[in-house]
């Protein structure tokens, strides 16, 4: 195993997705790909860029969950592991497929947040659409409330 990708969303399962990952990543000597995908930019009218406050808004955000991702990899780094931080922005699903291919990932890891019946029938599952989407192996890590 050369490559785990840890997709995070920057919710409070992250610290136990990269805990995890992290340990992996340490016992088979791996890289450990932090991964967060960040939203897409909203769609504008038209061609235009659209408003600067909403342009300088977005990028604000993009540039502290930017820092945030390089923190979590300093923090694994600290503890031996060869962890590098990713920011990417698209769909979901599809942008984590994407880097998990570009980056030969061996295992994906993913939290679960433990949302009901109903709340995956509308909305959907990430680790569902995930494990749909890829041959690489897929570890779960629950949430609290579902573990």
């Amino acid at each position: 195993m050369k490559n785990i990708l840890a997709a995070i969303d920057l919710s409070p399962i992250t610290h136990e997705v990269l805990r995890l990952a992290g340990d992996l990543a340490l016992v088979r000597q791996a890289t450990l790909w932090i991964v967060h995908v960040a939203a897409p930019d909203p769609d504008l009218v038209g061609f235009e860029p659209g408003p600067q406050h909403i342009r300088d808004q977005r990028a604000h955000e993009l540039r502290d969950e930017h820092q945030e991702l390089q923190q979590l990899a300093l923090e694994r780094s600290s503890q031996g592991v060869d962890a590098r931080a990713l920011l990417v922005q698209g769909p979901t699903v599809a942008t984590i497929l994407d880097q998990a291919a570009r980056l030969h990932a061996d295992l994906i890891v993913l939290g679960s947040h433990g949302h009901g019946a109903l709340h995956r029938f509308f909305v959907g599952s990430v680790c569902q659409q995930v494990l749909g989407g890829t041959r690489t192996p897929l570890l779960i890590v629950p949430s609290t409330a579902t573990a």
